[in-house]
């Protein structure tokens, strides 16, 4: 699990639109990255809808935004579609970058327990390292902090 100061696991993966996303190759901008477990369920779509809206202002920060989930990049299209959404959703399929992050972790709902992906988000510094991290994150205010965060960067 990397923890602040050291750098952030790289990786390419699949991305909406049928390409590869490679998180080093953002480098000199900042990299918000955050994990979330499904498209198209509530908290999901608010955050990545939350993220698009601010899209702009990252940008102006000097950051980019990668939405990362299990889902398939085809299933990504389609949320990208019906929400509207404009930021990447790159598909991390086998769990390797959620197992490489620490979000990859067991969960219990109504007495069940099963694996799943913990919402959580890394700001990554423009040299690659990771420069803040939030856990078990709760989406009502949450991109508005990340965003206050990568202004201080």
């Amino acid at each position: 699990m990397p923890e602040i100061g050291h750098p952030a696991p790289d990786f390419t993966l699949p991305r909406d639109g049928g390409d590869t996303l490679t998180l080093s190759a953002q480098r000199p901008k900042a990299v918000v990255l955050f994990f979330y477990p499904k498209d198209d369920t509530p908290g999901c779509t608010k955050e990545a809808i939350a993220f698009t809206g601010l899209e702009s202002a990252f940008a102006e920060a000097g950051a980019v935004i990668i939405g990362i989930s299990k889902d398939t990049a085809a299933k990504h299209d389609k949320f990208i579609t019906k929400h509207d959404l404009s930021i990447p959703l790159v598909s991390d399929a086998d769990s390797d970058v959620c197992e490489q992050y620490g979000t990859w972790v067991e969960k219990n709902m109504y007495g069940k327990t099963y694996m799943g992906i913990e919402r959580a988000t890394f700001l990554i510094d423009g040299t690659g390292n990771i420069a803040q991290v939030w856990r078990k994150v709760k989406v009502p205010g949450h991109a508005e902090e990340v965003l206050e965060a990568v202004r201080a960067l």
